[in-house]
């Protein structure tokens, strides 16, 4: 499954994460999606799982879950840590294939995720995209829906079940089926720069960018389908670091935090 890369910024009024036609401030949410980059995930490996790194993820995720008791929250996990089907299909891997083998990446990180939180004392489901009834849910908006409202974690797998698309459109198209109120974006970087920051170290960045900027700046910080389908829908992203301990519950409290991407 592909999976964009971290970078990209441009100004902007600071919206609220609730309504972000013009509120000057951000507030708490009480539903939301937040997308797990896979690469975040590896930690200091360079590939694959890290215990550590998992273990602060769920424990962050319990501490805000306990912090906020009516925060409904679900999860779309990358696969980069594990597979990258578009790189591969560059080498000469049939695209296809390659995005398939990268869904199954999604749904290993999944389940690792969830063995994670679930030791946090967390309920959680795994729905998957593409029918695994032995490891996992199938996708279906009422159920998923319903396991939120009953205070479940559910973490959805696979992408969208199709190749081409990437888990950032996977996660702005879950989260606009189940109602969240904003995509929380957590990455290896701090936010959206004007460069890449793991490249530039003079790259800058910003606290806000409109989502029309972004896509006129074709910034890589969420694929192009991804940004025109939360523009489209007035779901405000916030993309923030992961490995800064604290940055999910600041974020879900309304926290200046990371950078945040609005409709104007």
């Amino acid at each position: 499954m592909p999976e964009t890369q971290d970078r990209g910024g441009a100004g902007g009024a600071p919206p609220s994460l609730g309504a972000p036609d013009s509120p000057p401030e951000r507030r708490p949410l009480s539903r939301i999606l937040l997308k797990l980059s896979g690469e975040a995930l590896q930690g200091s490996l360079g590939f694959g799982l890290d215990h550590r790194t998992l273990d602060s993820v769920a424990t962050q995720i319990a501490e805000a879950r306990a912090a906020v008791p009516e925060l409904s929250l679900a999860i779309v996990v990358g696969g980069g840590n594990i597979f990258r089907g578009a790189a591969l299909a560059r080498e000469g891997l049939n695209r296809v294939t390659g995005d398939h083998m990268g869904m199954l990446a999604t749904v290993i990180n999944s389940l690792a995720l969830q063995d994670y939180l679930e030791r946090k004392g967390l309920d959680t489901r795994v729905q998957s995209a593409v029918p695994m009834t032995a490891f996992a849910e199938p996708f279906i908006r009422r159920r998923a829906v319903r396991h939120l409202e009953k205070g479940r974690v559910v973490i959805f797998a696979a992408g969208t079940g199709n190749p081409f698309f990437s888990t950032d459109t996977a996660a702005v198209l879950r989260a606009v089926e189940c109602g969240a109120e904003a995509v929380l974006k957590a990455t290896r970087v701090d936010g959206v720069y004007d460069d890449d920051p793991l490249k530039n170290p003079e790259a800058t960045l910003y606290g806000e960018i409109p989502y029309m900027e972004a896509l006129k700046l074709r910034l890589k910080v969420l694929d192009a389908t991804a940004l025109s389908l939360a523009m489209e829908n007035r779901l405000p992203t916030l993309v923030f670091n992961l490995n800064v301990y604290g940055n999910i519950l600041k974020a879900v409290r309304g926290g200046k935090v990371g950078t945040l991407i609005y409709a104007d």
